[in-house]
């Protein structure tokens, strides 16, 4: 009995470890976000070379994304989430140092990849410390993302409203973040590959169940996108408010997400994947139908709250539902990640290509459409249900190997 109270105790110190793990990731983003027009002086690039450099992290985080399952399985998934995160953390100085547009997009890249290595590097962790605990855990991790990105983004907005120099700046928190990073991966689980375990091919297509679950992520990715992108601009152009009330529209969306994500699991465990993102996919297509038809401040406020609230859990999801879709889990959680970095990276500028040819009303009216997706297509995270997994003392089970 005593070692199996210890190794649940290893689990769940497991799963704070993790959960700080995200938060670190999140404030490299934040801490990235808040100096990028510092980061547009100094390299001296017009908007339009701007908008093309900030393509290149999708693009690097969509190539490096397979690697990360290959490097897990040759140094194992605490060294592998060490290294992957400590370059994350590192890669933040790179695009303030960057003097002209072609070292901007090669730092951008280097940017991208280590951040979406180390993303699916700690999701997989993620999803194999909730099938231990046997309870949902994945929306609070990406909510603690999200503080963290917080976090990160109000520290850079004091360093911009001071006038400080945006390479020191990310010095100073590269430095702070990588430290923690590193203590933090010392307490998450030390996974090891079975013997016979073959390692997974460097670069491969992700398995048909992980696209399917990716389209579900696709959908829910590209109304955040157009949601944070394009809410503020909505207000101020459709519905003629201040800049003041448009700001605020953006926070309340982010807030809501946020928020959702802390309580998702309880929702999760209560009800299961599958019926928690109907109904997340119900709230998203009123909240989109509301921004659509409203026509007043009010209204449309209401509806991006609505949408932050419906599509904040769905991504967890996902990430739980690849992890158990088959024997490979980092290759699957790799394809999903994919599958949403890129929505994410052609939401906003297809929301402002179809607004160009017709109205904003228009764009988010496929934002709802997507979002009634949701609910279509939620029974292909049935694998992000989980069953009970025992805990077994050491005698019974190889020491760090996945069960």
């Amino acid at each position: 009995m005593s070692a199996v109270v210890y190794q649940l105790r290893e689990v769940r110190r497991a799963r704070y470890a993790v959960a700080a793990v995200f938060a670190v990731h999140g404030s490299v983003t934040g801490s990235f976000a808040t100096r990028v027009p510092w980061i547009q002086d100094h390299a001296g690039v017009s908007a339009g070379q701007l908008g093309l450099a900030l393509a290149f992290p999708a693009l690097g985080a969509s190539l490096a994304m397979p690697l990360a399952g290959r490097i897990s399985h040759r140094f194992g998934a605490r060294t592998a989430l060490r290294g992957l995160l400590a370059l994350w953390t590192l890669s933040l100085v790179l695009p303030s140092l960057a003097p002209n547009l072609a070292t901007l997009c090669l730092a951008l890249f280097v940017y991208g990849a280590t951040s979406g290595m180390s993303d699916v590097a700690m999701n997989a962790l993620g999803v194999e410390v909730e099938n231990r605990l046997d309870k949902s855990i994945m929306s609070g991790l990406h909510g603690m993302w999200s503080a963290g990105a917080l976090i990160g983004s109000a520290g850079g907005t004091l360093a911009a409203h001071l006038g400080a120099d945006a390479r020191l700046h990310h010095l100073l928190a590269a430095a702070v973040l990588t430290v923690l990073g590193l203590v933090m991966c010392s307490w998450v689980l030390d996974l090891q590959p079975a013997e016979d375990e073959e390692a997974p091919p460097r670069f491969a297509l992700p398995p048909r169940s992980a696209v399917l679950i990716g389209a579900v992520g696709f959908c829910a990715v590209f109304a955040e996108g157009a949601s944070l992108d394009w809410s503020a601009v909505y207000l101020r152009d459709q519905l003629d408010t201040s800049a003041g009330l448009a700001a605020a529209c953006t926070t309340g969306f982010t807030l809501t997400m946020a928020l959702s994500r802390f309580a998702g699991d309880r929702i999760v465990d209560r009800f299961g994947a599958v019926r928690s993102v109907r109904v997340s996919g119900v709230l998203a297509a009123l909240g989109g139908l509301l921004v659509v038809i409203g026509g007043h401040p009010a209204v449309a406020m209401t509806g991006f709250a609505l949408l932050g609230l419906g599509i904040a859990v769905v991504i967890p999801l996902c990430f739980a539902a690849a992890g158990r879709s088959g024997s490979n889990p980092s290759l699957a959680i790799a394809g999903v990640a994919t599958i949403t970095y890129t929505s994410g990276l052609i939401a906003p500028s297809a929301i402002g290509g179809l607004a160009e040819a017709t109205s904003l009303v228009v764009s988010f009216g496929l934002v709802t459409v997507l979002a009634c997706g949701l609910v279509a297509f939620a029974g292909v995270l049935r694998a992000g249900d989980r069953t009970p997994v025992q805990v077994s003392p050491p005698d019974a089970a190889v020491p760090g190997r996945r069960p």
